[in-house]
């Protein structure tokens, strides 16, 4: 995970960060992995590579895994269905071709969350393991996704060498729901009522597809100049993001109530609606970044992507082309590192990224509208440090982003908009490492400060962030038994502090700790190295509410999952 702005390394992308994707490579390995847990489910996968060829150049692995899904949310049991293929190809010792597909099935009846009762108040002995609003009729959620990658790296020399690479990536999603949904008669009515009750909506949207393209080409190279080392790499790259859907069908077909289950209805006789282009985004870029060292303590990295963003937003309903944003952006990324000594890195940074605009709740003025990207910012500094075996890190750093909200006017009709920025202002402290040559540990606290300012909406002001916790922390621990050869037990707590359920800051959930325990034994059965895990979630089964966002302009909350035990057996052979 690449924690921050990502705006050099992918252009467009959340502000939270990337996760840098690396696919498994052929290498020799037949290994297969049995799982299931304390409600039934059962996971079944193969992991089998070689190489082959005259000259041993040509390399393959598959992956392949059936997933079983008993839910510990009645009725939303699923299947999950995945295969993969790796390719490379040693062409000489300069070049090597890798490609790679995947492709994955999953279908699972979706889970509303609870919204506040009276909009006022978080629903008290909530069940986890309550399916709210469900239809016996209702159908599952289906997502397929595919993956295309392609790459081709030549070196030049031992000190340059050059990439070309695509990709294509398209996911379509049949989302068909029984909706928990609102209930109150005040206002937009987006809350469940004081007393539990809620409205039961048939949601239908189905062919929901995206389509993402890519292409880049790159060159990395080693030198000195004027007693400075520099490591190089410049490029270019485009990229096409394609969005294709109805407008849903979502339509009322009864009540309920949280403490009861649902009464079964009628589903809605309402045809879907057709297909229409709803998102048009390319980008075309020019990057470049050095690390240029001064010497053995002083470093520094900087660069930036140039980008130019041609982006259409279409009427959901209509099809009608309703916005039309090109502009150029350039996305700057500057870091400085001083070591004074071999174990010790002080550094500071400085990011810009480039993000997706929000898309505007059913209830506001401009339903459905795609908003223009939004700009981000990000500096922090810290400071690294290793002692034997485990690295210490802590850094302070803050965060501003475009504030994109459903804006009140006052007499009961909202505008989407994007107006103010939210900040987030943190301190973390992390530990990694071997504490002895048994224990590893894992450690990290994080102290946040989040505030929206000028939204033009005071009552949303001067208070934490929706879903924002002031604290999080957590602990892992893994120990090696020293009186039974293989053998490790694992232990870890994730705690969160307290936070706000609405924008106003006057509806809280509470704090929370959370302990998970395992262990894994490795051992050889008739030669084979064979590893066994057990593990334990929410060991004491909590309840508690995970997580208080925001989507679409509704408020949700979610409860954590209840005590649930995994156990799993790999073969290698």
């Amino acid at each position: 995970m690449l924690k921050g702005l990502a705006g050099l390394q992918s252009g467009i992308s959340e502000p939270s960060g990337v996760i840098n994707y690396v696919t498994k490579r052929p290498e020799d390995v037949r290994s297969v992995t049995v799982s299931t847990d304390d409600r039934g489910s059962g996971y079944v996968a193969a992991d089998v590579g070689g190489w082959f060829g005259s000259e041993q150049q040509f390399g393959l692995r598959a992956n392949v895994a059936h997933e079983d899904l008993n839910s510990y949310v009645e009725h939303a049991d699923g299947q999950r269905d995945f295969v993969s293929l790796a390719f490379d190809w040693n062409i000489s010792p300069d070049a090597v071709l890798q490609l790679d597909a995947e492709y994955q099935n999953k279908q699972q009846r979706s889970v509303p969350g609870y919204q506040l009762l009276g909009g006022t108040e978080v629903p008290h002995d909530a069940s986890p393991k309550k399916l709210l609003g469900h239809q016996s009729g209702s159908h599952q959620v289906g997502i397929d996704s595919l993956n295309l990658n392609g790459k081709f790296e030549y070196r030049f020399s031992d000190q340059w060498k050059g990439s070309l690479s695509a990709a294509h990536s398209k996911v379509v999603i049949d989302d068909y729901s029984a909706f928990a949904w609102g209930g109150a008669t005040t206002g937009v009515g987006n809350y469940f009522t004081p007393d539990g009750n809620y409205d039961i909506y048939d949601y239908r949207s189905p062919d929901d597809t995206r389509r993402d393209d890519e292409v880049q080409a790159a060159l990395t190279g080693l030198f000195d100049t004027a007693g400075l080392g520099h490591e190089l790499t410049f490029g270019t790259s485009a990229f096409r993001r394609v969005i294709d859907k109805r407008k849903s069908v979502n339509e009322w077909i009864g009540s309920g109530n949280i403490n009861q289950d649902a009464p079964t209805f009628e589903p809605a006789d309402k045809p879907l609606n057709p297909s229409h282009r709803n998102l048009d985004s390319r980008q075309y870029g020019l990057f470049a970044t050095d690390r240029i060292r001064f010497n053995e303590q002083w470093q520094t990295i900087i660069g930036g992507r140039e980008v130019r963003l041609d982006e259409k937003a279409f009427d959901e309903a209509t099809g009608n082309e309703n916005r039309h944003t090109q502009q150029y952006v350039f996305l700057p990324q500057a870091s400085l590192i001083y070591k004074p000594v071999e174990n010790i890195s002080l550094y500071t940074s400085y990011s810009k990224g480039l993000s997706l605009g929000g898309m505007a709740p059913w209830f506001a003025s401009n339903a459905g509208d795609t908003l223009a990207p939004t700009v981000s910012r990000q500096i922090e500094a810290g400071v690294k440090y290793d002692w034997r075996r485990i690295s210490f890190a802590a850094a302070v750093f803050q965060t501003r982003e475009a504030y994109q909200y459903s804006k009140p006017d006052g007499a009961g009709n909202f505008t989407y908009a994007q107006q103010g920025e939210q900040k987030n202002t943190g301190l973390e402290l992390s530990a990694n490492g071997w504490a002895t040559d048994r224990l590893q540990i894992a450690t990290s606290v994080a102290a946040i400060r989040a505030r929206v300012t000028n939204s033009g909406t005071p009552d949303y002001e001067g208070h934490q962030a929706i879903n924002v916790p002031k604290l999080r922390a957590s602990l892992y621990a893994d120990y090696a038994l020293p009186w039974m050869n293989g053998l490790a037990v694992l232990g870890g707590v994730q705690y969160s502090a307290k936070k706000y359920a609405d924008r106003t800051g006057n509806v809280q959930v509470g704090d929370y700790a959370v302990v998970n325990v395992g262990s894994r034994y490795t051992t050889r059965i008739d030669g084979y190295e064979t590893v066994f895990r057990l593990s334990v979630d929410n060991l004491f089964d909590k309840r508690y509410w995970r997580d208080a966002g925001e989507y679409m302009g509704d408020d949700y909350l979610f409860q954590g999952a209840p005590l649930t035990a995994r156990l799993s057996a790999s073969v290698n052979f």
